[in-house]
């Protein structure tokens, strides 16, 4: 269920999870991505209540995340196909499935990404678009950027401060300030 206060936050992962931080649309975007496209394909392969699923299709459609296309005219039926935005959520999903494999799977991979033709197994990292580096926390780190948002400056600040050591700080963040679109 869509978390309008957080769609409005300054800090994007904020507003990414007010959009899709539901659990059920993150499991009808895994299946998107998979390739399914009609509402009983989502409604059967999570076992999803219908109410539910309708609810969380009609917001994925309203951010941008699935358009829906109507297949039959007599009676109208409809599917769900990704959007470019909807596509560009496939890394999340890679995380996921890495982060889950490794931590929550003691059992072994319950799925596999493989390299689509040789079949050979892959491990889906995080990598700087230009060295190719992998993204370590030792050599990389979220900072303000461009246009940061007065909370954002601030929590980095305090955080530079308390890895430096300043004693007795106190968290005290600048009032909210929300973005309306």
């Amino acid at each position: 269920m869509k978390n309008e206060p957080l769609c409005h936050a300054p800090c994007p992962i904020a507003r990414s999870l007010g959009r899709i931080g539901d659990s059920w649309s993150m499991i009808i975007l895994r299946d998107a991505l998979a390739g399914f496209t009609r509402f009983d394909e989502f409604q059967k392969n999570a076992d999803i209540a219908p109410n539910i699923l309708s609810r969380r299709l009609k917001e994925l459609v309203e951010d941008g995340l699935l358009e829906k296309v109507c297949y039959s005219s007599t009676p109208p039926r409809y599917e769900y196909h990704l959007t470019e935005i909807g596509r560009d959520f496939r890394p999340v999903i890679l995380a996921l499935v890495e982060w889950g494999s490794r931590h929550f799977s003691p059992e072994g991979r319950q799925v596999q990404l493989v390299e689509t033709a040789t079949q050979r197994p892959v491990q889906a990292i995080m990598v700087d678009s230009e060295t190719r580096e992998p993204l370590t926390a030792d050599k990389y780190s979220i900072v303000p950027g461009p246009v940061a948002a007065p909370v954002i400056r601030y929590r980095h600040e305090y955080m530079q401060k308390k890895r430096a050591g300043e004693p007795a700080l106190k968290f005290v963040p600048p009032a909210k300030q929300v973005d309306k679109p």
